[in-house]
C-alpha cells in the first residue's frame, strides 16, 4: 500500500479574527475531503492590533474608534455571522467586552506545539469558541490557562510561564517575519512553506491546493522549483 503524500499547512492566523475562526472550520473540510493527503497543521502568530494594551480595551468602544458607527458595526457582524453558521460557529458578537492583547494566547499556542500538533489544533479551536461563542477575554491569563488543561497542557507549566516574558520575543519575531513575508491580512495558509492561499476560502479551494502541493511533493517538483 503507498504511503499517502505527507505536506504541512502552516496557518497564520489572530485568534481575535472572526475570518480566522471561519478559516478553520473550512481548512477542516478541506483535510477531510484531501483524505489521501497526509496534512500537519501548525499555527503560526498575527496581531491584528499589537497597540492594544496587555490589559485589553472595551470591545465596543474599539469598535466605534475602528469603524466610526453603530449601524458599521452591526453591518460587518451581520455580513460574517450568516457564513459562521454555515461553517456551525454561533458567532455572539454582543457577548465579547473585551477586546483584548493577543500576544499570551499566541504564546501559549507557540506552548501547545511543542507538546504536540493534536494539542496545538484543539487549543487553537478552543480558544476561537471561548472568544466568538461565549465572550470570554483571551487576554485574561485564567481563561487561558483553563483553554490550556482542556487542550490537555501541562497546567503548572502554563501557570508558571504565562506571568514570565517567556517566547514574548519569539512570537514577536514571528510575527514580524509573516509582515516580512507580505502578509498583511489573515488566515494565511501557507503550503510547505512555500505557497500561499490568501483568506478564508472556501474548502473546495482549500481542498485543491493541498491536492495540487501533494501531488506536486511525490514527483519532486516541489524541490525543483527551490
Amino acid at each position: 500500500m503507498t504511503k499517502p503524500t505527507a505536506i504541512t499547512v502552516d496557518v497564520v492566523s489572530d485568534v481575535v479574527c472572526p475570518w480566522c475562526f471561519i478559516g478553520q472550520k473550512r481548512l477542516d473540510k478541506a483535510i477531510a475531503a484531501a483524505g489521501d493527503v497526509e496534512v500537519h497543521v501548525r499555527w503560526r502568530p498575527f496581531q491584528l492590533d499589537p497597540t492594544i494594551p496587555r490589559e485589553g480595551k472595551d470591545r465596543r468602544d474599539y469598535m466605534l474608534g475602528k469603524f466610526g458607527s453603530e449601524e458599521r458595526i452591526r453591518e460587518i457582524h451581520a455580513r460574517i455571522e450568516p457564513l459562521g453558521e454555515a461553517e456551525g460557529i454561533n458567532f455572539a458578537f454582543d457577548a465579547i467586552k473585551v477586546a483584548p492583547n493577543t500576544l499570551d494566547a499566541h504564546r501559549l499556542i507557540r506552548w501547545a506545539g511543542g507538546v504536540s500538533e493534536e494539542v496545538q489544533n484543539r487549543l487553537v479551536r478552543r480558544l476561537f469558541q471561548i472568544n466568538f461563542e461565549q465572550g470570554g477575554n483571551l487576554g485574561d491569563h485564567a481563561v487561558l490557562i483553563e483553554a490550556a488543561r482542556e487542550a490537555g497542557m501541562d497546567v503548572s507549566v502554563v501557570e508558571a510561564l504565562l506571568p514570565s516574558d517567556a517566547d514574548v520575543e519569539e512570537v514577536q519575531n514571528e510575527i514580524a517575519t509573516a509582515s516580512r513575508m507580505g502578509i498583511t491580512g489573515v488566515p494565511c495558509f501557507l503550503l510547505e512553506g512555500k505557497y500561499a492561499v490568501m483568506g478564508a476560502q472556501d474548502a473546495a479551494t482549500l481542498t485543491d491546493a493541498i491536492r495540487e502541493i501533494a501531488g506536486a511533493k511525490a514527483k519532486g517538483d516541489l524541490e525543483k522549483a527551490e
